[in-house]
């Protein structure tokens, strides 16, 4: 995605291509630093609370201090009007030194993957105890993708040693059995998506029943459809996971047309 606007605390408003970050800083050296991404619609943030907040849980979880929740704010204030408003993608880091704020061009292809919908591929997962918080040692996330990608999916779906479904690299994974909506419980070592946590509330709404749980990947493949949640990507439609297909079904539209109306 392209960067559109940055700014960092202390600073302001900098040009995009410009440094941000400290060579001596731990987010470099370690990888320890935490992420947030927001999606912006007609220049407002939507959530940007929550947001924050999970910014903050995740700062504590790999035990940096806590971010200045005025300035996260302040920032991505900056950056939107910076970048014409409109609809972006918001991003804050924090990395315990140095807040910083990006909005970013959408990926202009996110309306013809839903159109079409997702492959999956299924990637064995080792979650480590890090697993809820948003780091930004994506390494890991970024690795499953790449292979899924090898193996011509455009996305993991994780999956432990002892076949239970938890997500995507970067995004929650939903399926639907006849009117109910299951989806990975926050009891597992997934993260507590923005989103996700939408979605469970308008569920009702949209005529559904939503269920969390630890469901085996055997479920999932027995679904009547599958989909993904995300901040960016929002309501992402599955059509294959591994050599099973699924139809595109009417949850995924019913929520994503639920969401956008709350935007």
């Amino acid at each position: 995605m392209k960067v559109l606007a940055t700014a960092v605390a202390g600073r302001g408003l900098v040009p995009p291509e410009s440094p941000v970050f400290r060579a001596d800083d731990e987010a470099l050296l370690r990888g320890r630093a935490v992420f947030e991404t927001a999606r912006v619609y007609r220049g407002s943030v939507f959530k940007l609370a929550e947001h924050v907040e999970r910014l903050r849980a995740s700062a504590a979880r790999v035990r940096l201090s806590d971010p200045d929740v005025a300035e996260c704010q302040r920032l991505a204030a900056l950056v939107v009007a910076a970048a014409g408003g409109g609809d972006l993608a918001l991003r804050l880091y924090w990395t315990g030194t140095t807040l910083a704020a990006t909005a970013s061009e959408i990926p202009p292809d996110l309306e013809d993957r839903r159109a079409r919908g997702l492959r999956l591929a299924v990637v064995g997962w080792s979650a480590g105890t890090l697993a809820g918080a948003k780091s930004t040692s994506y390494a890991e996330n970024m690795a499953a993708q790449d292979e899924a990608a090898e193996r011509g999916a455009d996305d993991a779906l994780l999956v432990d040693h002892d076949g239970t479904v938890l997500e995507a690299p970067t995004a929650n994974v939903w399926w639907r059995e006849g009117e109910r909506l299951l989806t990975p419980t926050l009891a597992l070592p997934v993260l507590a998506g923005v989103t996700r946590a939408v979605l469970l509330g308008l569920a009702g709404e949209a005529g559904y029943v939503a269920e969390e749980g630890a469901f085996p990947l055997e479920r999932l493949l027995g679904a009547n459809e599958v989909f993904l949640s995300s901040s960016i990507r929002e309501v992402m439609p599955v059509c294959a996971v591994d050599e099973t297909a699924f139809e595109l079904g009417p949850a995924a539209y019913d929520l994503q047309r639920a969401l956008r109306s709350r935007t």
